[in-house]
């Protein structure tokens, strides 16, 4: 265990000195400011996503190191600026993690995961001095990734379904509502109802311990798969796809699943 550490230690050591050294030698490294690394980090951060839904742990470890360069690459920025360093940035992660974690470094006695959340959000409010409880949701996240924050947010301070089996019943009540709007063919507010008919399946998803976001990527990459043996059977053929019939896409597509 304690070789384990010290071997971590020092590659963790090693990788700040060459962000360093690549700052003053490197003419990219020397031109990058917190800015112009953002979008490359979101980029990473989503290549991690990827190998994750892949399982491909090898993938995993390479774009965990991509993602840890970068945290050390803004580190050293902040550094060059005065306002700080990659240790002050270890040592405030983990004042927090101690703060965030009283049942683990204090008196407080939990009784399952939830009661953490719970006190994870309770904690966060205080500590950062909000006054609402979805002020910490990011404006700029995803719409899907949104709800399901916001959703999860609420439910940290009680307000959630009893039952999980409750939340069909709003689902099926904001389908009838989105289909009213569609016989009516009122754009507004099928756009509306379009909303709150996802919004309850997000919600509907979360109670169940599904992250909608993966699911729905799972179903993407699905999708694209089988639409592509469609392609690649339309091309075997000598066929282009537009060329095909519906019937005759439907099939591929039966028969796609069966190879699956």
């Amino acid at each position: 265990m304690a070789r384990d550490i010290e071997r971590q230690k020092n590659a963790f050591a090693e990788l700040v000195e060459m962000i360093a050294t690549l700052r003053v030698e490197c003419p990219w490294d020397r031109k990058q400011t917190l800015e112009s690394l953002r979008s490359l980090t979101v980029e990473e951060v989503y290549e991690l996503g990827d190998a994750v839904l892949r399982g491909d742990l090898q993938e995993v470890k390479k774009e965990l190191g991509d993602l840890i360069m970068h945290v050390v690459f803004y580190a050293r920025i902040g550094e060059e600026a005065g306002a700080f360093d990659i240790a002050s940035v270890l040592e405030g992660i983990c004042a927090k993690l101690r703060y965030r974690h009283p049942h683990v470094y204090g008196e407080v006695k939990v009784a399952d995961e939830h009661d953490v959340s719970r006190n994870w959000e309770h904690l966060k409010l205080k500590e950062k001095g909000r006054k609402r409880v979805l002020e910490g949701v990011p404006v700029s996240l995803p719409s899907m990734i949104k709800a399901y924050r916001i959703q999860d947010k609420a439910r940290g301070v009680g307000f959630d379904w009893e039952q999980r089996e409750e939340v069909w019943a709003k689902v099926r009540e904001e389908l009838q509502e989105l289909q009213e709007e569609v016989d009516r063919d009122d754009r507004e507010r099928m756009e509306a109802e379009f909303g709150d008919f996802i919004f309850a399946v997000i919600n509907a998803a979360r109670l169940y311990g599904i992250n909608p976001e993966n699911a729905l990527e799972k179903t993407n990459r699905k999708f694209i798969r089988r639409f592509q043996y469609i392609e690649d059977q339309a091309c075997a053929t000598g066929r282009a796809l537009p060329a095909l019939s519906l019937e005759e896409m439907e099939r591929l597509w039966q028969e796609a699943k069966t190879v699956e």
